[in-house]
């Protein structure tokens, strides 16, 4: 009687579990109630998963696409991340709108003075091709797209150095 009343409320359709009673096979009946049962659990927990995991979600892509304003550079002792008049972080998701690179950064280092222009177009953004022109210098930031590049200390704003085109690439 048990197990007719669990086929009953596991199978899909009456009909199998009638046919399944009419083999008399028991053991059959089981099996079939218990894949059921299993199926009916892990669409209860795939519910669950998705109802919890989608404030998580949300949260996420509310974080996505946010802009710095205004974007600041700076030295290693300046925080990274979205940069505001009243949180001043230095972008890191910087974008030049020139060459279309993204612009690298190295805490602690300073580019050589012999840098030029073809040095960046050639080597950028391999680490191992631009250590040769970086110096370690502490509290400084080595800035660098593939045609153009700075060496920071302070908080610095981007609207104040005209030549750099340079925009936060949003985080």
């Amino acid at each position: 009687m048990i197990l007719t009343v669990l086929s009953m409320k596991y199978l899909k359709s009456p009909t199998s579990t009638k046919i399944a009673l009419r083999e008399n096979n028991p053991s059959k009946l089981l099996e079939k109630s218990r894949l059921m049962s299993n199926i009916d659990w892990m669409r209860k927990e795939k519910l669950k998963s998705k109802s919890s995991g989608n404030t998580s979600v949300r949260a996420s892509i509310q974080g996505l696409g946010k802009s710095c304003s205004p974007v600041y550079i700076g030295g290693s002792t300046v925080p990274c991340g979205i940069g505001t008049n009243t949180s001043q972080r230095a972008c890191d998701h910087l974008r030049c709108i020139a060459c279309d690179f993204w612009v690298e950064s190295y805490d602690d280092y300073r580019w050589d003075k012999s840098c030029d222009y073809l040095f960046f177009r050639n080597n950028m953004p391999e680490f191992h091709k631009l250590k040769t022109k970086l110096v370690k210098k502490t509290g400084t930031r080595a800035y660098a797209c593939q045609c153009s590049w700075r060496t920071v200390e302070e908080l610095t704003d981007l609207q104040t150095d005209h030549q750099l085109r340079w925009v936060c690439g949003k985080h």
